[in-house]
């Protein structure tokens, strides 16, 4: 029998292969439908969009949750509308939706990383029993450097806008994590444990998109304020 710290290393990273192993495959897919635009990124949108309304719909369950299917199928809608309307810019679409994706992807890791070396306190064991402050911490600072890093190769080293990169990939973070406890919460109150078994390692499209869900309608009016053409950190 193995000693008790190697089963416990065991457990907290048993499930890293198969996550590496879905984004090996889901993230090339994603990043050139961003990077083409047009069709392809709709269509992908648009299969996304279906796939989660989906598991939300089965999530919920009960007829007694109808009010909770109608609004999260409208903000499942909202979304990804947002996300279309947000990439069809010819001039700042891409780089903006990039830096969003990016930004996301890299509080997950962040997070998840933190959270399985550092441990601690946990953020919201109500919800989610998983998730620590130490964890929330690794994805706002992986947010904010990613955010950085793609400002700096999309618009070049203007120190005022890196900085303003920097602090909205960690607004990024604050919200997809908050989003993730959203879906979290969902999850207890419907009294299932994923969305669905879709993606290894993650659970459900839900499971894996709960915080874009969150980040992109605070994007997309971002970006209305900003005026068309300019970059989110512009």
């Amino acid at each position: 029998m193995a000693p008790a710290p190697d089963r416990a290393r065991a457990a907290r990273w048993g499930d890293l292969r198969l996550r590496v192993v879905s984004a090996l495959v889901l993230a090339p897919l994603a990043l050139t439908a961003i990077w083409v635009g047009g069709l392809a990124f709709t269509l992908l949108i648009a299969a996304a969009a279906v796939g989660v309304g989906i598991e939300w719909i089965h999530l919920c369950g009960a007829a007694s949750w109808v009010r909770s299917r109608v609004a999260g199928l409208a903000w499942i809608a909202l979304a990804g509308g947002c996300l279309i309307w947000l990439r069809a810019d010819p001039t700042a679409g891409r780089a903006n939706v990039l830096f969003l994706v990016l930004t996301v992807w890299a509080s997950d890791v962040g997070a998840y990383m933190a959270g399985r070396l550092i441990g601690g306190p946990r953020l919201a064991p109500r919800l989610s029993p998983g998730k620590t402050w130490a964890g929330a911490a690794g994805g706002l600072a992986a947010a904010a450097a990613i955010g950085t890093l793609v400002a700096l190769a999309c618009t070049g080293a203007n120190p005022a806008a890196l900085g303003r990169a920097a602090a909205l990939g960690a607004a990024a973070s604050v919200l997809g994590q908050a989003g993730d406890l959203a879906e979290s919460c969902a999850k207890r109150c419907f009294g299932v444990k994923d969305s669905g078994r879709l993606i290894p390692g993650h659970g459900g499209l839900l499971d894996r998109l709960d915080a874009v869900l969150a980040v992109i309608p605070a994007a997309a009016l971002l970006a209305y304020l900003l005026g068309h053409g300019v970059v989110l950190w512009g």
